[in-house]
């Protein structure tokens, strides 16, 4: 639903959202369940003992107040996926984050939007491409998003910067890296937006970059990427873009270049081939706008599992995600009372809940 927050709504959505094991999918059932970040805040503590674990971390709310207040000083945004101004391709994902920080124009977010990925070690053709890609999109009037890193991000930034161009970063709103890239910082906060997920002063680690790369595609109506080795960031972005239904396009490459690999691969399994921007506004022809995500299907505080069901889903999780409703045709047990169960045992660190309704073990 959407609606504003007030200030003490807004800090109690941020208190959940950093509380200990609450990812984005917990998140969206709590809410769901609970209909208020303050209901649901009081609701942690036993529903984690319920899933087994004796005590879970939820920020005070001195500490929330001091995010916001570290926000507040760099001129950042704080915006919830159930208010007015959350971007729309955002608000579509199932489940969207539950918060942003943004730095710029968040009108920006809306506009038609394309995003150019790829190898942080470039060619100089490669970059080239992107920066010559991403002008030619911004001619069209898409903006360009991508990850502020070395190589294609930078090069795809460069070239939409006099249309609009969005950077989404791992770290916090104000964490720049590479440190190069201060003066391109500056000129998308005061000519695009700049997005995170995480809080400000955050600096960026291993983990943050899978979080990063599905806002890059989820902002998107399509995705191009140009240059990607296997087993990179921008194929995750590709197969992340793939799963929320966006289009996926990439760039041939020579065989002789290990950076052609990837985006030949996906090329392969299905991917459109882009070889200019008329590639991209024909993938984009014809899209409609974005659905809403199914709501989560369990509502109240009635749907209370006994543990039995929740010692016999834990026995069924492995580290091979599986579906939700694979587990309630397992547990041969009533699918809202499957989804508590799960939630419970995620917020004990027992289980995984991932985007998509899979499920597997913490």
């Amino acid at each position: 639903m959407i609606r504003p927050l007030t200030d003490a709504q807004r800090r109690d959505w941020l208190r959940l959202a950093r509380a200990e094991n609450v990812g984005p999918v917990t998140f969206d059932q709590l809410i769901t369940r609970y209909g208020e970040a303050s209901v649901a805040l009081a609701a942690l503590p036993d529903l984690a003992r319920r899933g087994g674990r004796a005590g879970i971390r939820v920020p005070a709310a001195d500490e929330a107040d001091a995010e916001l207040e570290a926000g507040a000083r760099l001129g950042a945004r704080l915006i919830a996926s159930c208010e007015p101004d959350f971007p729309q391709a955002l608000a579509a994902l199932d489940p969207p984050p539950p918060l942003i920080w943004t730095r710029g124009d968040v009108a920006t977010l809306d506009r038609r939007t394309v995003a150019v990925v790829g190898a942080r070690v470039a060619s100089a053709a490669g970059q080239r491409f992107a920066r010559g890609l991403a002008a030619d999109l911004g001619q069209a009037g898409c903006v360009v998003v991508s990850g502020l890193a070395r190589g294609i991000d930078a090069a795809a930034h460069e070239g939409a910067l006099p249309t609009g161009t969005v950077a989404v970063l791992g770290g916090g709103i104000d964490d720049v890296y590479p440190p190069e890239h201060r003066g391109l910082y500056d000129r998308i906060v005061a000519e695009g937006c700049v997005v995170s997920e995480s809080e400000p002063g955050r600096t960026a680690v291993a983990r943050d970059f899978p979080r990063r790369n599905r806002i890059i595609a989820g902002l998107a109506r399509a995705v191009v990427v140009v240059e990607a080795e296997f087993r990179s960031g921008s194929l995750i972005t590709a197969r992340l873009a793939n799963e929320q239904g966006r289009e996926v396009l990439a760039v041939p490459g020579s065989p002789l270049d290990p950076r052609a690999r990837g985006t030949n691969d996906l090329i392969r399994q299905g991917a459109a081939i882009c070889e200019g921007v008329d590639d991209v506004l024909r993938a984009l022809e014809g899209l409609g706008g974005f659905r809403e995500p199914d709501p989560t299907p369990f509502r109240g505080p009635a749907c209370e599992p006994d543990e039995a069901l929740r010692e016999r889903l834990a026995a069924l999780l492995s580290p091979t995600p599986v579906s939700r409703d694979e587990l309630v045709r397992a547990a041969r047990a009533p699918a809202p009372l499957v989804f508590a169960a799960l939630m419970e045992l995620s917020l004990a660190g027992r289980a995984e809940l991932l985007p998509g309704g899979m499920v597997a073990t913490a």
